[in-house]
């Protein structure tokens, strides 16, 4: 495709991306779900058979964008997510963030933002899939802390919002809070996209003028937070040295 149709066809192209998402989150939720459940022996494989149902939907859909060429993308590193019991905590920098991490995680759950959770589109597979709402902060930390000592991969944008383009990343406490609360391995991955594209504040019909490159790199594991000090103290020196790995410049 020429350089110059090649904007054109991605401007044609966006908004049946975004009908496909919903119409698979839709199917997820409201029809593969409920006869997973109706299958499954219990509550808890219910919501490991969706989480795999999940991911390989997310894992078809970013394939779809590369297909259709409105993404490209490389992950390094992806053979480290495979481990269970991890506190992924990852930048913020797009829409796709989630839909990477959930696609290459085995048995992954999340925390998810309220309004999410009672959107008509997302509201079935995410309630299916057993991951987390943040509505109360304490009963978002003791359901976190329950799924990684349950041995599942925990997603956390500890920005709680997307990146501003353009700024350091600033990192609110709650993910190293269950960090030190549980005291969990942290695998740290780092989100990178030039052009940047669905970021905050931009509409999604706002297409970029080449094609965007994410680049996701998932870092070693850092061992478990056991606070010789106040946890408050250790929660605050966390977050500090968390910043500073997601704002080092990245190589290559």
């Amino acid at each position: 495709m020429t350089r110059h149709l090649d904007p054109l066809w991605r401007r044609l192209i966006t908004p049946l991306a975004f009908v496909g998402f919903a119409v698979a989150a839709l199917t997820v939720g409201a029809v593969l779900a409920p006869l997973t459940r109706l299958a499954s022996p219990d509550r808890a494989a219910a919501q490991r058979r969706t989480r795999h149902l999940v991911r390989l939907t997310c894992r078809g859909f970013l394939a779809a964008l590369r297909h259709a060429r409105l993404i490209d993308y490389r992950v390094s590193g992806v053979e480290r997510l495979a481990a269970g019991g991890h506190l992924l905590l990852a930048n913020h920098p797009t829409l796709l963030d989630a839909l990477f991490l959930l696609a290459f995680t085995p048995n992954a759950n999340c925390i998810v933002k309220g309004p999410l959770a009672r959107h008509p589109v997302t509201a079935g597979v995410i309630r299916a899939a057993g991951f987390i709402t943040n509505r109360r902060p304490r009963a978002t930390l003791r359901a976190a802390c329950r799924a990684l000592a349950d041995g599942q991969s925990l997603i956390v944008f500890p920005e709680g919002t997307r990146s501003t383009p353009g700024r350091p990343v600033r990192l609110r406490r709650g993910g190293a809070a269950i960090a030190v609360t549980s005291h969990a391995v942290i695998t740290p991955v780092r989100i990178d996209c030039r052009p940047s594209t669905l970021t905050k504040g931009e509409p999604w019909y706002r297409v970029p003028p080449r094609r965007p490159a994410f680049r996701i790199a998932v870092g070693p594991p850092i061992p478990p937070t056991v606070p010789s000090q106040a946890a408050p103290r250790a929660i605050g020196d966390l977050t500090q040295h968390l910043e500073a790995y997601f704002n080092r410049p990245h190589k290559g």
